[in-house]
């Protein structure tokens, strides 16, 4: 076994001003990655609070879009060498963090271009810091990167890794978010999760993650069908994701992800719920007592009753044969993704998650 994970993460309430000491001293010139709406909770004032207490230059970059691209890291890359950037702050959910480690790597590597994204070769990238606004992608603790490759029409994780020099974990940025992102980030934690566990790579380190971050988010499912929420439970959803990604920084991610990087591409599904579309079917498939221990931790009696959560959730899949026909065959064609899964994966087995994603009953 092993286990490594080189950033420093702090979960508490006000941890971006309370750590600010350590967290500014990456550099003197930051470059703030993040969306158009992603900061609108307090996260952009209070980085650049700190930024400007400790005379610490910073530019901002705010238009990264859901899913973004290798054009969009390119543009960043481009503004970030434009202010002589030495390290990068990603403020908000999955596209903004993962956006900011592949422009940390591009304008490390200044001579590179974009075909480099996805070449193996030197990780050395500019410092970086994730302030995450919402409860799903974990990217704050993994070395992974994200982009859509619109020549391909999908998405793709970068080979390079690279870990966030820190993590800074509030609860308090979610008290705002809206439901619907609530709802569709927490499932992609449940993914990572689920993925990490039935895994290939999965140790009794990773499993130790999974273990107790699929009880802290079982704890607070309720409030993503309706139950009122406290600060307690918005600082457990925050925690969960980190513990997720964290988790799948050791496995990597399996085939519901892979699945749903094209409902994503052609259909503009958010990739958490696009992910969770594939979670029942995925689960089903994995040997009994492993699925029968993923769902005692996280809650539910049986598959039929966590099929039926799923639903209630986020509906069920509508795609075209030719949509799902592409899927399959693009999964198929993913050696990275099947070897994480611990059981043989075959078209039919793919094209059976997929029918329960369309709301067929998955097995008992």
């Amino acid at each position: 076994m092993h286990f490594y994970l080189p950033t420093k993460i702090y979960s508490e309430r006000d941890c971006v001003k309370n750590r600010a000491e350590e967290w500014t001293a990456l550099g003197k010139n930051a470059l703030i990655v993040t969306g158009k709406s992603s900061a609108r909770n307090g996260s952009l004032d209070d980085v650049t609070q700190a930024l400007e207490e400790r005379d610490i230059a910073y530019s901002v970059y705010s238009d990264i879009e859901e899913n973004p691209s290798i054009e969009t890291v390119m543009k960043v890359r481009a503004f970030g060498l434009e202010r002589q950037a030495d390290f990068v702050i990603g403020i908000g959910g999955g596209s903004p963090m993962d956006a900011a480690k592949a422009a940390a790597l591009m304008i490390a590597q200044k001579e590179r271009g974009e075909d480099y994204l996805y070449q193996k070769g030197s990780d050395e990238a500019l410092p970086v810091v994730e302030v995450p606004t919402t409860c799903g992608t974990g990217s704050e603790a993994t070395p992974n990167a994200v982009l859509t490759i619109h020549g391909k029409r999908t998405k793709s994780s970068l080979p390079h890794r690279i870990f966030p020099r820190f993590a800074l974990v509030d609860g308090k940025y979610l008290q705002k978010a809206p439901r619907t992102l609530l709802v569709n980030t927490a499932v992609d934690t449940l993914g990572h999760f689920i993925e990490s566990y039935v895994n290939t790579n999965a140790t009794e380190y990773s499993r130790m993650l999974c273990t107790y971050g699929m009880g802290v988010w079982s704890s607070c499912k309720n409030i993503l069908i309706g139950a009122s929420a406290g600060e307690n439970d918005y600082d457990r959803l925050m925690c969960a994701s980190t513990i997720a990604g964290m988790s799948i920084a050791h496995t990597g991610t399996a085939l519901p992800h892979a699945l749903s990087y094209y409902l994503t591409y052609e259909k503009g599904i958010p990739h958490g719920k696009a992910v969770g579309f594939f979670l029942s079917g995925y689960l089903a498939q994995a040997q009994p007592l492993e699925r029968r221990k993923v769902l005692e931790l996280i809650g539910f009696p049986d598959m039929q009753y966590f099929h039926s959560f799923i639903q209630r959730l986020i509906g069920t899949m509508e795609a075209e044969d030719e949509l799902i026909e592409r899927a399959v065959r693009g999964t198929m064609a993913k050696p990275e993704k099947l070897k994480n899964v611990p059981y043989n994966v075959t078209e039919d087995v793919l094209y059976r998650i997929c029918s329960t994603a369309a709301g067929a009953a998955p097995p008992k």
